[in-house]
């Protein structure tokens, strides 16, 4: 039997991908959005140092807005930011080794004090970055280029889960997490869901993430190497295969 697996990517080619991936992969998809996008029309900043971009979903407002780099350092958290960066014609200068915010304040320690740093994202950014990038001594402004929302009517997984009858889900942040307790808690099933959840496999996609879910009570049981929704969705089929 097909193992059910609900995934919480928006609903774009996003969501679509990870349909498609997970039912290669010989899974019963749960598309269940808890994000969407709401883009602010904001630019990043043109007279910065320093550049960082945290998301495809970001690269891809930046460049629709007419961003120019002009020079700067541009550093992307993740490889597919940076790929998207490339693509749409960016100069790529660093990613770092982690994939997180406190890994690009390890990058960047040391190279920043008396820089200007420009970080734009999104509205649910972690403190972390600024936090960390003003400490080592960067001037630091943020661009929120598009503001994260729960779309109504979202939470189909969550009754699923409550009633025993999800095989695995995929978070890919702490605000999906966050969105999927939300949605459990609006229909009424939130113990039941994380009950749910815990006898299912849980898989999320970085260690923050990993850890917002503990504080919620939810057992995690694979964090990738790779911090991707491909590496994700493959280690968490693989342990049906095992």
């Amino acid at each position: 039997m097909k193992p059910t697996i609900a995934a919480f990517r928006p609903d774009d080619e996003r969501l679509a991908d990870a349909v498609a991936l997970l039912d290669s992969l010989g899974a019963e998809p749960v598309p269940d959005p808890m994000l969407a996008v709401e883009p602010t029309g904001a630019v990043p900043r043109d007279d910065a140092d320093y550049v960082v971009l945290t998301s495809k979903t970001g690269v891809e407002l930046a460049a629709d807005a007419g961003w120019v780099s002009d020079g700067a350092i541009v550093c992307a958290i993740g490889d597919a930011t940076a790929a998207r960066l490339r693509e749409a014609g960016y100069p790529v200068d660093l990613v770092p080794e982690e994939f997180s915010s406190s890994g690009l304040v390890r990058a960047l320690r040391g190279g920043v004090d008396g820089a200007r740093v420009e970080v734009a994202r999104s509205d649910h950014g972690s403190a972390v970055l600024l936090d960390g990038l003003a400490d080592a001594g960067a001037y630091v402004h943020e661009t929120v280029l598009y503001e994260l929302t729960r779309p109504a009517g979202s939470g189909e997984s969550a009754e699923l889960a409550a009633a025993g009858e999800l095989d695995a889900a995929l978070f890919t942040s702490s605000l999906t997490v966050a969105n999927f307790l939300d949605a459990a808690a609006e229909r009424g099933v939130r113990d039941a869901a994380v009950a749910g959840l815990n006898d299912a496999v849980v898989g999320c996609i970085g260690n923050p993430t990993a850890e917002t879910a503990e504080s919620e009570g939810i057992a995690i049981d694979v964090v990738p190497d790779e911090a991707t929704f491909e590496a994700l969705a493959r280690a968490v089929v693989a342990r049906f295969e095992r």
